[in-house]
C-alpha cells in the first residue's frame, strides 16, 4: 500500500479509486502488536462508549436553575445544586479523559519509524487510531446539541464561589468539589466545555504538540493521508456496491458513518500538521473528491450525525488552511456552500 499511495495522485480532476485491500473498521491486531494493543484499548478506546453513553444521557438542570434565580429560596437553590451536581461529575470524566488522552502512545508506535504508509504493517493500531476520531467526531456532535452544558456548569460555578456546601453531605465537603478548589479544576473544564469542539480540539493540540516535539511532520502528515485515502476508498467501494445491489443494511450504514467520520476528522487533522495543509495542491488528499464522495455517500445512507451538512461543517470550522489564499477557489465555494 505504501507504494501505491506515494505513486498515486488524486488531486485535479482525478476520480481514480484503486483497491488498497485495507478495510480500517474491520482491522484486527497481529499477535506481534497485542500488547500494546491491548493496553492501549484499555486506556484510550474502551472509556469511550460509557462517555458517550453519560452524554447522550445528559438531563439539563435549567429548569431548577431558573426557580433559583427567579424564586431564590433555600430549598430552590438546593434543588439546583443537587441538579447539576451529576453534569459537573459528567464534565469532569470528560475532562480528565481528553488531558490523558494518550494520541503520542499510538504515534510512537505507527509514526516513529518513518514508515507510515501500510496501514497493515499495525492494523490493530490502525484501528484503535480510527476508532479514537470516530469518537472524537461523536462526542463533539452531541456536545453542540446540548448547549445547556455551559448553562449548568456556570451555575455550578457561580455558587460553589459563594462558599455553598453540599446538602447532602453536611460533614465535609465531596471530593469533587474539594479537587475542583485544590487545583483550579473548574476553571479548566470552564475552558474546555467553552470551545466548541472540545474532543477535536485537544486531539490536534496533542498530536501538533507531539508532531513538533519529535520533529515527525512528514511521517505523521504521510500516516494521516493514508487514514483518509484507506477511508476513501472503502467508501467508494461501498457506493459502488449499494448502487449495484440496491440493497441497505445496518451493519453496512454503520460502517459508512464510520468512515465518513474518520475520514473528515483525518483530513482536518492533516490539515493542522501539514505546513501547507489539506486544500493545498501539493497535498496527497483529495478534498474535492472528498467532498464528493460524501455527497454521494449520503444520498444512499442517511444518517443525521454523520450528514453532508454536519461533516462539512467539521471541515469549515475546524480546518487551519481553508482560507488560504492557496486554497483553490472551487474547493473553499463547495465547503463554505454547504
Amino acid at each position: 500500500m505504501g507504494q501505491l499511495l506515494t505513486s498515486l495522485n488524486l488531486r485535479g480532476n482525478s476520480d481514480i479509486v484503486p483497491e488498497i485491500g485495507f478495510d480500517i473498521e474491520k482491522a484486527t491486531p497481529l499477535s506481534e502488536e497485542l500488547g500494546d494493543y491491548n493496553q492501549l484499548l484499555t486506556l484510550l478506546v474502551q472509556p469511550n462508549s460509557t462517555l458517550l453513553k453519560s452524554l447522550k444521557e445528559y438531563k439539563p438542570a435549567s429548569d431548577s436553575i431558573r426557580n433559583a434565580i427567579a424564586q431564590p429560596s433555600a430549598e430552590n437553590e438546593d434543588k439546583a445544586w443537587n441538579a447539576v451536581l451529576p453534569t459537573v461529575d459528567m464534565l469532569r470524566e470528560f475532562y480528565n479523559y481528553s488531558s490523558e488522552l494518550g494520541i503520542p502512545m499510538l504515534l510512537n508506535v505507527l509514526c516513529k519509524d518513518g514508515v507510515t504508509k501500510d496501514l497493515d504493517r499495525h492494523p490493530g493500531l490502525t484501528k484503535l487510531f480510527a476508532d479514537i476520531l470516530n469518537f472524537v467526531f461523536e462526542f463533539d456532535y452531541l456536545k453542540i446539541r446540548n448547549p445547556t452544558l455551559q448553562n449548568d456548569f456556570s451555575f455550578y460555578r457561580r455558587t460553589l464561589q459563594r462558599g455553598r456546601s453540599n446538602p447532602v453531605d453536611n460533614n465535609s465537603e465531596s471530593d469533587l468539589r474539594s479537587a475542583i478548589n485544590e487545583d483550579d479544576l473548574a476553571n479548566r473544564i470552564s475552558l474546555f466545555i467553552a470551545y466548541p469542539t472540545p474532543m477535536l480540539k485537544c486531539v490536534i493540540e496533542t498530536t501538533t504538540k507531539y508532531v513538533q516535539t519529535n520533529r515527525l511532520v512528514k511521517s505523521v502528515s504521510d500516516w494521516l493521508a493514508s487514514i483518509w485515502f484507506a477511508c476513501f476508498q472503502n467508501l467508494n467501494t461501498n457506493n459502488h456496491n449499494k448502487k449495484k445491489s440496491n440493497q441497505h443494511s445496518p451493519s453496512t450504514e454503520n460502517n459508512v458513518t464510520f468512515y465518513l467520520k474518520v475520514m473528515v476528522v483525518s483530513i482536518i487533522l492533516y490539515d493542522h500538521i501539514d505546513p501547507n495543509g489539506a486544500f493545498s495542491k501539493y497535498s496527497p488528499i483529495n478534498v474535492k473528491n472528498s467532498l464528493k464522495t460524501i455527497q454521494v455517500t449520503n444520498n444512499l445512507n442517511q444518517q443525521e450525525q454523520s450528514s453532508t451538512s454536519n461533516l462539512i461543517s467539521a471541515l469549515r470550522y475546524n480546518s487551519k488552511h481553508l482560507n488560504d489564499e492557496s486554497t483553490p477557489k472551487g474547493i473553499k465555494n463547495l465547503v463554505m456552500a454547504t
